[in-house]
């Protein structure tokens, strides 16, 4: 479905109940199979990449199957360890056309080095995957973390099913490390033996001896309306939304204190509201949370603030190359942007080319540059983002909630002059 929006007429002021977050429902739903239990229809149904992990872990893997992680590059990186660890395992991995070109070398070496059979199906690197699990003694791997962190967290999760338990060495500078300390923090209340050191992680040979439930609202879904406060200098109160957490995306709450936005936490949650104290420009190194670089570069851009964002190279190999995607969306608002350090630093040095037509937005399959762009239409009323419904993926009711903000949202066929 495509949609054209159109801004609040009035000022903003809403309530939002964010989706639980993804990240550490996809990490609960890894230890309660891990754990020896059944995962939680609740949890299954958080978005389309839990529904997907969810199901591939509750086929049987022993007969060949195709397990099918539709977009989910957690699911995908996830899997492969986890089956591979399992004797008797005897399936296939793979997803969309999109996720079988991300990588997961790094992961295959370690687990090859462990003694698992994994064959790669297509392109070397990347799904599918033929895996034939075993049992897995364990020891001591060095893993490439420079790729992304669910690869490390993956190794993490099977730790404790290994005789010898798992030390992995990381080399290279490490993505989103944020998301390994979550992977900690979450198998510790499992009751897993887990130390983190600055380059290693060491995960004893202790079992899993319960499930995780308590799944926070999602931060990575609360930067767009961060966002959406920004651009329409509304207030947005995000329910629940505490400032102790586990997950790494908390960060963008001093980051969005230089576009505008101030929080406050109370017991209702995260309270949103704006300030006239903005910053000349936006330099932030975003190695620890990068998919907050849509919300953040829209945000700056149409507030006229110039940004440069280091530590983006992973951001080529999310569900599309999304400073690609980004610098060409921007383009069509008249914003000039450029990568700098062969695709690691994402800039806008303020330029700007005129516009000549009403902005129709792709989404290029990736639901984080949906829900960015929806707010260029605070600045640019009647703008369009198609194929709306990759939202799914992470955050299903987001249309639901612009709405009840005050958005409007239109077929693209409707009249523009009857909303004039």
């Amino acid at each position: 479905m495509d949609y054209r929006i159109f801004p609040p007429e009035e000022i903003l002021e809403t309530s939002v109940c964010l989706p639980r977050s993804k990240s550490m429902a996809m990490r609960a739903i890894a230890l309660s199979y891990l754990a020896g239990d059944a995962v939680p229809a609740d949890l299954a149904g958080v978005c389309d990449d839990t529904r997907s992990f969810a199901a591939c872990l509750g086929m049987d893997a022993g007969g060949g199957n195709y397990l099918d992680c539709g977009a989910s590059g957690a699911a995908l990186r996830f899997l492969i360890a986890i089956m591979a660890s399992v004797p008797g395992s005897d399936c296939t991995i793979g997803g969309t056309d999109r996720l079988n070109q991300r990588p997961v070398g790094p992961l295959v070496d370690a687990l090859r080095l462990l003694g698992a059979s994994v064959e790669y199906v297509g392109n070397e690197g990347c799904a599918p995957l033929q895996i034939k699990g075993r049992h897995l003694e364990g020891g001591v791997v060095e893993v490439d973390a420079s790729v992304s962190s669910q690869i490390v967290s993956a190794l993490m999760l099977i730790g404790p099913k290994c005789d010898k338990g798992l030390e992995i060495r990381m080399r290279g500078t490490v993505q989103s490390a944020p998301y390994i300390r979550m992977t900690a923090g979450m198998m510790q209340a499992c009751g897993a033996d887990v130390e983190l050191e600055r380059d290693v992680v060491k995960v004893g040979a202790k079992p899993y001896d319960k499930s995780y439930c308590e799944i926070e609202p999602d931060w990575s879904a609360a930067a767009f309306w961060y966002e959406i406060a920004a651009l329409t200098a509304g207030w947005v109160t995000l329910e629940g939304l505490g400032d102790k957490s586990l997950q790494g995306d908390s960060g963008v709450v001093p980051l969005f204190e230089r576009l505008g936005v101030v929080t406050e936490f109370t017991e209702e949650g995260a309270e949103l509201s704006a300030t006239p104290d903005l910053y000349n420009s936006l330099d932030a190194d975003m190695t620890d949370m990068p998919d907050a670089v849509p919300a953040l570069a829209v945000t700056a851009a149409m507030a006229s603030i110039p940004f440069r964002f280091s530590g983006v190279g992973a951001l080529h190999d999310k569900e599309c190359d999304r400073i690609s995607a980004l610098a060409d969306s921007l383009m069509k608002l008249g914003i000039v942007t450029e990568t700098e350090q062969y695709g690691t630093v994402f800039v806008w040095d303020g330029r700007r080319v005129p516009i000549r037509e009403l902005p129709v937005f792709d989404t290029y399959n990736d639901h984080r540059m949906a829900m960015a762009l929806a707010a260029v239409s605070v600045f640019v009323p009647g703008i369009v983002v198609k194929n709306a419904e990759v939202v799914d993926k992470s955050y299903p009711g987001f249309w639901e909630d612009l709405s009840r903000a005050g958005f409007v949202l239109r077929d693209p066929s409707d009249n523009l002059e009857a909303e004039a």
